[in-house]
């Protein structure tokens, strides 16, 4: 992209549209679907900046069928309102395919659109096993669904002797989802759920909930929503005296969670997807993301940058940017060059293997558990 198209782009993710425009002249566009305004911007912007240094990568080789590409952003904001005018907008806009999907609850309703649209759309974060039923067919989830996050979220716990469980979400399609999932799974293992848990996104003062789970006293507390609230849950029980374990889902995996929580973080489990720092294969891509954005890469860098190069082999594949060619190049891949490891699907087009580790806070920062 060239510095005029950056500023263009710059100025109109602001105002949480698109940016540059659908085609470029002699190449074809990848459309982004990730948040870039809202609570989750901060996520957002790391996935279209790994999606954007994968581009100039495969730019630098040659392009796709031989033309270059160019990227244009959708801004859901993690919003299922907002996320509906991105993808529209994205879809009558000439992409060859989407690349994104960050808040499960706003990629939801993106699905019809890209599917009547026939569009091919790989999902690099949203993992709520409510999108598979509601796939159509063209898209593809290359993080691990909430079902294997349960699996080792359960063997985590029973290998730390827990018994009995508090488990918090926000009402939305990812964390209702892993919630639920995981009072399932619980209780089909003979467990208890000492107490359920439901709090408004944004909501500062959780006294309510941490007076709930002091008197059920569970053994742990499972936060299963986002970063930004999960700090502040997380610093408010600890103040109050809570000192049994504290885990949350791959939702607040981010860096950001110890800003956020301060010292209360240091113990605190996270069930991640791969992250780049914990990647044995991604150091060259972390020294080119900071050396050209400034910063370490986030915790769905890898995988929005695994998508974009997945997309591209597939078209590839494909011999021509047509959508059911393209589609399914993508169920027959066994894409072997990722940075989180290898891509194959299965009937429903999701990831055919878990991708999930488990990290421990430590000393301000995430550190794989022992």
């Amino acid at each position: 992209m060239t510095h005029l198209l950056q500023k263009v782009a710059a100025g109109l993710l602001l105002a949480g549209s698109l940016s540059g425009p659908a085609m470029a002249q002699d190449g074809m566009t990848i459309g982004l679907l990730v948040p870039t305004s809202g609570s989750e911007a901060t996520y957002g912007q790391d996935m279209a900046n790994a999606a954007e240094l994968a581009v100039e990568e495969i730019n630098a080789a040659g392009g796709i069928l031989g033309q270059q590409v160019s990227t244009i952003v959708g801004d859901d904001a993690c919003d299922p309102q907002q996320s509906v005018n991105a993808a529209s907008k994205l879809a009558s806009s000439g992409v060859v395919g989407v690349v994104g999907g960050y808040c499960s609850g706003a990629t939801l309703p993106t699905l019809k659109i890209f599917a009547d649209a026939n569009i091919p759309f790989v999902i690099t974060a949203a993992n709520s096993t409510q999108l598979i039923p509601a796939n159509s067919g063209n898209a593809f989830m290359i993080n691990s669904t909430g079902n294997d996050q349960v699996a080792k979220a359960l063997e985590f716990f029973n290998s730390k002797n827990i018994n009995t469980l508090a488990i918090v979400d926000q009402g939305d399609a990812y964390s209702q989802d892993l919630a639920n999932l995981t009072k399932q799974r619980w209780e089909e293992s003979g467990k208890t759920v000492a107490t359920t848990e439901t709090v408004n996104k944004g909501e500062q003062d959780y006294s309510a909930v941490v007076t709930a789970i002091r008197s059920a006293n569970p053994d742990a507390v499972f936060w299963t929503a986002y970063y930004a609230d999960g700090g502040l849950l997380i610093r408010q029980l600890r103040q109050a005296g809570y000192q049994g374990l504290i885990a949350v889902g791959d939702g607040s995996n981010s860096p950001e969670l110890f800003n956020i929580a301060g010292s209360a973080a240091e113990g605190v489990i996270a069930f991640s997807n791969p992250t780049a720092e914990f990647l044995p294969n991604a150091k060259s891509f972390v020294d080119s993301y900071t050396a050209k954005f400034g910063n370490a890469p986030g915790p769905y860098a890898p995988l929005t940058y695994d998508g974009t190069k997945l997309l591209a082999a597939a078209i590839e594949e494909a011999g021509s940017t047509d959508a059911a060619a393209i589609v399914e190049a993508l169920k027959k891949a066994n894409f072997t060059d990722g940075l989180a490891g290898d891509i194959s699907f299965t009937e429903e087009n999701t990831l055919a293997r878990s991708n999930f580790i488990v990290l421990e806070g430590k000393g301000g920062a995430w550190a794989l558990a022992e």
